[in-house]
């Protein structure tokens, strides 16, 4: 039976078919390969976290601002999607040119999936592991396949020139037993990775995590801080609904056991602290807004919460930072750095070294087991999640992952305001309408809250009683709309007596301005 004749024999969906298999088999075991070595290996993610690096700065605020806290999902589904077409055209390759052209591919795949991971930060040579593993156990399939897909049968009595010769028949049984071998081995392969990986471990830890009391706790929130009106954004943001934006493709999953924080660079004393440590300080609680600098204006990317953990003055301070250092560069547990000014996190601010979110455990996807939470700062210049190093430098020294691509290197939040009720585009009985949102200008506070109807006169709004400057402020009005199509407006004062400006700024490189105005109708 000749190989060309074999190859013949295999339609080509049944060679794409067996190419996806091999491709998927491949996966499985780089998932669990890099489960146990380190989620940051798996080569998927690897490529995705370049392709985000090498994305020209435009194009990642645009994914921001379109998929919102699904930008990751998208770009995993894109290479998911073209690792899927690759693996069928080495199917097809297979069949049209035989097993060491489909093996080939199979390699050219790795090959850039093994450069993705050894160019991450802190990548090592057992980084290349799972990837090298993953292409063995893909092309192993591929072969086991590609042999199943075709049975040899005795040539037919009309072909008597190939008396004794056996001809080549597609077996589509045996293919689709080989298919659902392979197909269970990628699944238990991908669990098994996920839990190697310590998802169950550091899930664990959390759960089980009693935080301590705060030495200073949060006053409870005043009667009127939240207005309770349908529709309109709570005070406090439960951490389901909190806004997620970073660059992680794997959420790292550190064990608070192996945690630990590192301050040094300019400073007389360097200092490193334990996860248990770090709870054995005193803890204080506070109440702060975070805002996202890709939120444009009317945007989701803010939320409110309280936070536990230790001040960052405090550790910093022990530590003795050099008179000439005006910058701290925090760097998470999967690389990402943020330069954060060092004369905000020493002004009084409650800038924390943050355990708890909301009463309980930080969220592993928000940080656990610590993060950074500043008042004042987007997040792209103070909110480190799985923040591991601090180094304390200056900003003519070094640039963070963000101020390298031409963002604003300090970031303080600029005020800002939101019409949540009506929502935008609805319909609303005509007659009198309860309109309500939120406002913010963190760490100097919401002063006042104007809103305008159809060009109107601006109008002063009922605000929500604020426990302090670092949160947002609930805000109503009640007006009388005519039925009929209706533009609303409103602007925020900061406790400065700065009106945000009416014009509308895009949000990045250094935060959204402007008047959110929306159009509803009257019936």
């Amino acid at each position: 039976m000749r190989s060309d004749e074999r190859r013949a024999a295999v339609p080509a969906w049944a060679a794409a078919l067996c190419g996806l298999t091999a491709g998927a088999v491949a996966l499985g075991v780089a998932a669990a390969a890099a489960g146990l070595v380190d989620p940051a290996a798996f080569p998927v993610a690897a490529v995705g976290n370049t392709l985000v690096d090498i994305s020209p700065g435009p194009l990642k605020d645009w994914a921001i601002r379109t998929f919102g806290s699904y930008d990751k999902a998208v770009v995993v589904a894109g290479v998911s999607v073209l690792l899927a077409l690759g693996a069928a055209g080495i199917g097809r390759l297979t069949r049209r040119r035989g097993l060491p052209y489909g093996v080939a591919g199979l390699a050219a795949f790795g090959a850039l999936g093994l450069a993705a991971v050894l160019t991450r930060p802190g990548a090592s040579a057992v980084h290349a592991l799972p990837t090298l593993l993953g292409v063995l156990a893909g092309g192993l399939a591929l072969a086991l396949l590609d042999r199943r897909a075709v049975t040899a049968v005795a040539a037919t009595p009309d072909t008597p020139d190939r008396e004794g010769e056996r001809r080549a028949e597609f077996d589509r049984r045996a293919l689709l037993g080989g298919v659902a071998g392979g197909v269970v081995l990628a699944g238990i392969s991908g669990v098994a990775g996920a839990l190697a990986g310590g998802l169950r471990t550091v899930d664990a830890a959390r759960s089980t995590l009693a935080l301590p009391r705060a030495v200073r706790p949060a006053t409870p929130l005043p009667r009127g801080a939240d207005l309770r009106i349908p529709g309109l954004s709570p005070f406090v943001t439960p951490n389901a609904d909190f806004y997620r934006v970073d660059t992680a493709f794997v959420v790292p999953r550190v064990d608070p056991r192996d945690w630990t924080l590192r301050v040094h660079g300019m400073v007389d004393r360097p200092v490193e602290i334990s996860f248990t440590d770090l709870l054995r300080r005193p803890l204080v609680e506070a109440d702060v807004t975070l805002t996202c600098v890709s939120n444009e204006v009317g945007g989701p990317y803010v939320g409110n919460a309280r936070w536990l953990g230790v001040r960052m003055a405090d550790v910093l301070r022990e530590a003795r930072p050099h008179a000439g250092a005006d910058m701290l560069l925090s760097t998470s547990a999967d690389g990402w750095t943020c330069g954060t000014p060092l004369e905000i996190v020493l002004d009084g601010r409650d800038a924390l070294f943050a355990v708890g979110m909301n009463g309980e455990p930080l969220p592993t996807e928000h940080g656990f087991p610590v993060r950074q939470v500043v008042p004042g700062l987007y997040g792209y210049v103070s909110a480190t999640k799985w923040v591991v190093d601090v180094k304390v430098t200056r900003f003519d020294r070094d640039t963070a992952y963000w101020t390298s691509r031409g963002w604003a290197a300090e970031g303080p939040i600029k005020t800002q305001s939101r019409i949540d009720v009506p929502a935008a585009g609805a319909s609303v009985p005509a007659g009198r309408t309860t309109i309500a949102g939120v406002a913010w200008a963190q760490h100097r506070g919401v002063a006042g809250v104007e809103v305008r109807v159809d060009r109107g006169e601006w109008r002063a709004a009922r605000l929500a009683v604020t426990p302090g400057p670092d949160t947002w402020r609930q805000w109503s009005i009640e007006a009388d709309l005519p039925a009929g199509g209706h533009a609303i407006a409103v602007r925020a004062t900061d406790g400065a007596g700065r009106t945000q400006p009416a014009e509308t700024a895009p949000p990045v490189p250094d935060g959204a301005s402007g008047y959110h105005v929306i159009q509803i109708t009257a019936t």
